[in-house]
C-alpha cells in the first residue's frame, strides 16, 4: 500500500514528512496489550496507545472549552508561561496560550470544563497504561489544554520535573480530536531518552539557562541524528513518553485547524514530584476516580483566588520576586 505523506518543516528549519492520517501510519497498540506496549515504550521512550479514551468525552470536554473557556475574559494560568493570562486568539480564532492544570480552573466559572477534563484524564485505559508503564499505580502532578499551536521547541521534560525517582515519570498526549498533519503535531524524538544530556551538557542551571539548554539539545538532535516521529492520532488516541524524551510540536502549517488536545503528567504513586532536577516538592492530592490528582494553585481555594488578582494587577513586581524564590530554590 502506497502511504500518503505530508511534508513540513520542522522545529530546526529541515524539511521532513510525517504521515498525512492514521491509516498511513504505524498501527501502533491497543490498551489490553501491555505485553506489547511496555516493551515498545522502553526501548523507544514513547508509545501509541489507539482509542485509549471514549470519543464521547473529547466532545464534551471540547464543547465545555467552547461555551465556558472561549468567551472568557478572565486571567487563568498558562502552559506556556507558568503565568495569569487573558485568552490569547491566533489570527483564524484558536487560543494559542494553553490552559495549565485544567483541573486547577476555577469551578463557579468553568465548572464543567474542570470536571469532564478531569474524568477524561483519569478515565480507565490512561489509569490501566501508567500503571503497567510504571509497574505501580501512578498519580497526575500536572496538566494542560491545548486549542491551538504554540509550536513547542524540543526539550525534555526530566530537566523541569520529574518523579524523584529521576526518569520515572511518563507524559500522556491525548487527541481530542482528529489531528490534521499540518495543525502542530506533537513530535518525539525515539530513542533519546538513553542519551546522557548531563554528559553532554555540562554543568548548567537549566532553570536559567534556557538558550543554552535548547541549544544542547538542538545539537544533540543533530549529532545523534535522531529522527522527528509525529504520529497521526485520531480522537481518542493517546500518545505516552518518558521523562527523558526530547518532544514538541511542529510548526503550524495549516493554521485553520485546531490541534484539540490534553496532557498530564504523571508519576508513580510511590515518588514525589522533583523539580529542576533540585527539589523535591510535595503535593497535596484529591482523588479522582482512584486517581491522585494534584491540584497546583486551585482556584476552588479562595486564597488562591487572591493570588491570582495580585497577579493579574501587579504582574511585574509579582514575577519577579517569585523568579528571585526560584533561583534561590535551584541554587
Amino acid at each position: 500500500m502506497t502511504k500518503n505523506l505530508y511534508a513540513t518543516p520542522d522545529n530546526l528549519g529541515r524539511q521532513i514528512q510525517i504521515p498525512s492520517a492514521p491509516e498511513d501510519d504505524l498501527s501502533y497498540f491497543l490498551s489490553d496489550d501491555p505485553e506489547a506496549y511496555v516493551p515498545f515504550y522502553h526501548q523507544n521512550g514513547f508509545v501509541v496507545i489507539r482509542g485509549a479514551v471514549d470519543r464521547a468525552l473529547c466532545d464534551r470536554a471540547n464543547a465545555a472549552f467552547d461555551a465556558e473557556v472561549v468567551p472568557s475574559r478572565r486571567f487563568i494560568y498558562r502552559q506556556t508561561t507558568a503565568r495569569a493570562e487573558r485568552n490569547a486568539f491566533s489570527q483564524t480564532g484558536l487560543v494559542i496560550n494553553p490552559i495549565l492544570n485544567v483541573q486547577s480552573v476555577d469551578p463557579r466559572q468553568y465548572p464543567d470544563f474542570r470536571a469532564v477534563s478531569a474524568d477524561l484524564l483519569t478515565s480507565p485505559n490512561i489509569r490501566k497504561i501508567c500503571a503497567a508503564l510504571f509497574g505501580e499505580p501512578g498519580k497526575i502532578v500536572q496538566t494542560m489544554y491545548f486549542h491551538g499551536n504554540p509550536a513547542t521547541w524540543p526539550h525534555q521534560d526530566t530537566y523541569y520535573l520529574d518523579a524523584s525517582a529521576l526518569g520515572k515519570m511518563t507524559a500522556v498526549w491525548i487527541a481530542a480530536e482528529d489531528i490534521q498533519p499540518g495543525a502542530g503535531r506533537f513530535f518525539v524524538c525515539p530513542g533519546s531518552h538513553k542519551i546522557d544530556m548531563a554528559r553532554n551538557g555540562g554543568d548548567f542551571d537549566v532553570a536559567y539557562n534556557h538558550d543554552r539548554y535548547k541549544k544542547l539539545v538542538e545539537d544533540i538532535i543533530q549529532s545523534h541524528q535522531l529522527q522527528f516521529v509525529a504520529p497521526a492520532l485520531r480522537k481518542g488516541d493517546a500518545l505516552f513518553w518518558a521523562a527523558g524524551t526530547i518532544h514538541g510540536s511542529l510548526p503550524t502549517s495549516q493554521p485553520s485547524f485546531s490541534r484539540r488536545s490534553f496532557t498530564a503528567h504523571w508519576i508513580p504513586q510511590s515518588t514525589e514530584l522533583m523539580q529542576f532536577q533540585a527539589r523535591i516538592r510535595p503535593l497535596a492530592y484529591d482523588t479522582v476516580n482512584g486517581v491522585p490528582m494534584a491540584r497546583p494553585k486551585d482556584l476552588a481555594r479562595p486564597r488562591n483566588r487572591l493570588i491570582l488578582s495580585m497577579e493579574a494587577a501587579f504582574p511585574r513586581t509579582f514575577y519577579a520576586l517569585k523568579n528571585a524564590a526560584i533561583k534561590m530554590m535551584v541554587r
